[in-house]
């Protein structure tokens, strides 16, 4: 028997595995236009270098890191409330130097739209060419590593990890 055609049978999966592929695709690009990627110190660097920018964006935690807000170019990106409970005042931030090791950074001071200056419980910012500030961020018991340019955040269980890994980096390059 010569066979021509397509059973009925074999049409049906066909049109079933579209339309879950159709499905799958739409949904998708709902949650990338309606911002639903969930923003994580893991994937925070990312997110920051997609934003447009002629000079620089940063994240700016104020209020023990109650309310975070992103700005671009110096205006305010996101609406207050977009970032609220993402961090706690637990957060701490490390300058890594080979000679010191880690060495906490001192939370600097912002100056908000009616000149009221504010403590910063954490900022993390990028220049438009993508780079950022060279530093460990440690919180909730990890080590999100902010250093590396061109690949994804690592991520370390303590920051004794994360020195360790940065040393032997640094051993590596010597040789």
């Amino acid at each position: 028997m010569n066979r021509r055609g397509f059973s009925l049978i074999e049409l049906l999966i066909v049109v079933v595995i579209m339309g879950v592929v159709y499905t799958l695709s739409i949904s998708g690009f709902q949650n990338i236009q309606e911002g639903k990627t969930r923003i994580t110190l893991q994937n925070l660097k990312e997110y920051l270098n997609k934003i447009p920018r002629d000079k620089s964006v940063e994240f700016l935690c104020l209020d023990k890191c109650s309310s975070c807000d992103i700005f671009v170019d110096g205006e305010l990106y996101s609406e207050t409330g977009a970032f609220d409970d993402f961090l706690d005042d637990s957060i701490r931030v490390y300058r890594y130097d080979f000679l010191q090791g880690a060495q906490e950074i001192t939370k600097k001071v912002y100056f908000n739209s009616e000149e009221v200056e504010e403590d910063v419980c954490f900022s993390y910012s990028l220049n438009k060419k993508g780079v950022g500030e060279q530093v460990l961020v440690e919180f909730k018991e990890k080590v999100y590593d902010y250093t590396s340019y061109l690949t994804p955040t690592p991520l370390y269980t303590s920051l004794q990890e994360a020195v360790e890994a940065k040393e032997s980096l640094a051993q590596e390059a010597m040789r």
